[in-house]
C-alpha cells in the first residue's frame, strides 16, 4: 500500500481585502518526492506556502500534514508537527557564527527547559552537546563544516543559502518548503543546489516542496509539478507532462 501524501491542501481560499489570492486550491505533495510549485509573479505560490505553514490565514480550506489535520494549528505548532520553510530573502543571523545559526534550527528538538539553561544543569549540557554535534553534521552535509566559526554575515551569498538549508534540515522536518532557493545564485551554484536538494530527499528522507522560477532546476529535479495561475491550479503532473501542456507552455515556459 503506497504511503499517504505528506501534504494535502484542499479547497484553500485566501483573500487580502477584496482580492482573491488563492481560489479553491487543491495541492498535494507525495511522501519522498521533490514537488515544485511554479507560476508567474503574483500567481499565489508564496501565499500557498504561507497557508501551509500557518503564516497566512485561510478564508476557507483544509491542510493535512502526514495524516494530521493542522488547519487550526499556529505556525509554531505546525513546525513542531514537521513542516519547515525557507524564504525568498536570506534570513540568516549575520552576527552569529555559522554553527550557532544551525543550532538555532536544532533547538526546537532539545529536551531541557529554561531553568536547565539558567542553572546549566547536566541535562542542559548534554542537550547542548547533542545539538552541537547534530548541527556540525548538517554543516558537513552542505559542505560548510570548515566555516563553522565564521560569522554568518562573512559568508558569500551562495554559502549563506547553503547555511539556510543546513539550519532547516537540522530541525529534522518531515516536509521542507523552499521558497526560491536559487534566487541570486549563478549557474554553478544552482547546479550544486539541485544536487543538494536531491540528497536531502534521497539521503535524509525529507520530502521537499519547491517554489522556483528557474525552470531548468525545476524540471531537472522535480518528481511532480503544480502550476498556479491567478491563484488557481492550472495543471499538475510530471515535469514532462507539464512541459507538454500547451496552456502551460504558452503561459509560462515559452514556445
Amino acid at each position: 500500500m503506497p504511503d499517504a501524501p505528506i501534504l494535502s491542501v484542499s479547497e484553500a481560499c485566501v483573500r487580502f481585502g477584496g482580492v482573491d489570492a488563492l481560489v479553491e486550491v487543491d495541492f498535494t505533495i507525495e511522501t519522498g518526492t521533490v514537488t515544485a510549485l511554479i507560476g508567474p509573479n503574483g500567481a499565489g505560490k508564496t501565499t500557498l506556502l504561507g497557508a501551509v505553514t500557518g503564516m497566512v490565514p485561510m478564508h476557507r480550506g483544509r491542510v493535512v500534514l502526514a495524516g494530521r489535520d493542522v488547519t487550526a494549528m499556529a505556525p509554531h505548532a505546525r513546525a513542531l508537527a514537521g513542516v519547515v520553510r525557507t524564504f525568498q530573502n536570506l534570513e540568516v543571523f549575520a552576527n552569529m557564527t555559522v554553527l550557532e545559526n544551525v543550532m538555532t534550527g536544532r533547538h526546537a528538538l532539545v529536551r531541557y527547559g529554561i531553568f536547565d539553561g539558567i542553572l546549566r544543569t547536566p541535562r542542559f549540557r548534554a542537550g547542548e552537546r547533542a545539538c552541537r554535534e547534530a548541527a556540525l553534521d548538517r554543516l558537513d552535509f552542505v559542505g560548510l563544516a570548515d566555516k563553522k566559526d565564521l560569522l554568518a554575515g562573512e559568508l558569500p551569498y551562495g554559502s549563506q543559502r547553503l547555511l539556510e538549508m543546513a539550519r532547516a534540515v537540522a530541525a529534522e522536518p518531515k516536509l521542507l518548503l523552499l521558497d526560491e532557493p536559487a534566487a541570486g545564485l549563478n549557474t554553478r551554484e544552482t547546479q550544486a543546489l539541485a544536487a543538494l536538494i536531491a540528497r536531502v530527499r534521497d539521503e535524509l528522507g525529507i520530502t521537499v516542496g519547491l517554489v522556483e522560477h528557474d525552470m531548468d532546476l525545476v524540471m531537472g529535479i522535480s518528481d511532480a509539478v503544480t502550476v498556479l495561475s491567478f491563484g488557481a491550479v492550472l495543471a499538475s503532473g510530471t515535469p514532462r507532462r507539464i512541459q507538454e501542456n500547451p496552456d502551460v507552455v504558452a503561459a509560462y515556459l515559452g514556445d
